[in-house]
């Protein structure tokens, strides 16, 4: 599947959030609208749902809890629909979908299709000959087209590098600050039960590390949000070599691991924080088939996160539901991150950004790794 180049728009500093959230709206509003009439989930669930009684309760909650939290978040959110022409309602039930759906009614989601995970995988590795994180970005094949690059200046001098799903606040994937903080992420499937109504938003949070100083505070931002939905964040400092995972769920609970010189696969399951979860027969077909595979070079790492051999559930994902947009090489020896389209097998390399920077440099435009 083809597709345009991944654009990157820099914006800032900025007079407010809210500013910077509508030049951001106003310059991709055709990829915002253009991914909202494709987004079924949003035009035959949530849109819906947000029509009846039922729902304004937990919209309540989730407007007055983020407003009050992130109020400059909250700010760029408004400034991202108004920028773009769409009612801010759209903008938030995208940015909140992992935590409005698990409320939706049984007979509307049996009506509906499932909303399709957003199916990550992640391989980290610290040891003395190499310090990478490297990970492919999957998502529904609707988004395909529809993400790009925000490099953003804040009024502090604070800049970040943050690949975006149009409409939604920066990043719900993967990013990188001039403090030399980067980080990926994955989603995980708590069962209903694990999910609390109201709670903070996945979106708010990542949004708040690309603001993050260091590693330890981006832990800590992480550990006061009260989140409603669990997350998996792999969070990397880029100058002390320090490679984490951070597993999340309701109820303030949190797990970290530090990732050390044995190779760590990360897909999309709970892998130490003991939570009830959804048995996602894609997420253990893809951490069985990482177990065969070399992981003793950036190479290897790379062919593994190519690896198409698993005819249901490949770890390298080409549609018909699920899609590999791209693959992001965080290298901590070489300080860079590299954002690599297509088969990573094949290195083919769209951006690459010094890390840390306050400029990230240019990117350089289909190198070889």
């Amino acid at each position: 599947m083809g597709g345009e180049a991944l654009e990157i728009f820099e914006v800032g500093p900025c007079e407010d959030a809210y500013t910077m959230g509508y030049l951001i709206g106003q310059r991709f509003s055709s990829k915002i609208k253009s991914r909202l009439a494709r987004d079924h989930i949003l035009q035959d669930q949530l849109l819906p749902f947000a029509q009846t009684p039922e729902s304004q309760p937990l919209i309540k909650s989730l407007n007055e809890n983020h407003r009050s939290k992130f109020p400059r978040y909250w700010d760029e959110l408004v400034g991202i629909a108004e920028g773009s022409g769409v009612p801010v309602l759209k903008i938030m039930l995208i940015n909140f979908r992992k935590e409005i759906l698990p409320f939706l009614s049984k007979t509307m989601m049996m009506i509906h299709e499932i909303d399709t995970p957003d199916d990550c995988s992640d391989v980290l590795v610290a040891s003395d000959s190499m310090a990478i994180v490297a990970h492919n970005e999957d998502a529904n094949v609707a988004l395909v087209g529809h993400t790009y690059l925000i490099k953003g200046t804040l009024r502090n001098g604070l800049s970040f590098i943050a690949y975006t799903y149009a409409g939604e606040l920066p990043s719900c994937a993967f990013g990188l600050n001039s403090h030399g903080l980067a980080f990926t992420l994955n989603s995980v499937p708590p069962l209903e039960s694990e999910i609390v109504a109201g709670g903070i938003g996945r979106n708010f949070i990542s949004r708040d590390l690309l603001e993050a100083k260091s590693i330890d505070d981006a832990l800590c931002r992480i550990e006061s949000a009260k989140v409603s939905v669990g997350h998996s964040y792999n969070l990397i400092e880029t100058r002390t070599r320090r490679i984490i995972n951070v597993e999340t769920a309701s109820k303030n609970r949190v797990s970290v691991y530090v990732v050390g010189e044995t190779p760590f696969f990360h897909a999309n399951m709970y892998l130490h924080l003991q939570v009830n979860q959804v048995h996602d027969e894609n997420s253990l077909t893809r951490q069985k088939k990482a177990t065969t595979l070399p992981k003793d070079s950036k190479e290897d790492v790379l062919s593994l996160l190519g690896d198409t051999d698993e005819p249901i559930y490949p770890i390298y994902m080409t549609g018909p539901t699920l899609y590999t947009l791209c693959t992001a090489v965080i290298d901590l020896d070489e300080q860079t991150l590299s954002i690599l389209e297509g088969n990573p097998k094949t290195g083919e390399i769209s951006h690459i950004f010094s890390m840390p920077s306050e400029d990230f440099k240019m990117p350089l435009q289909m190198l070889k790794v």
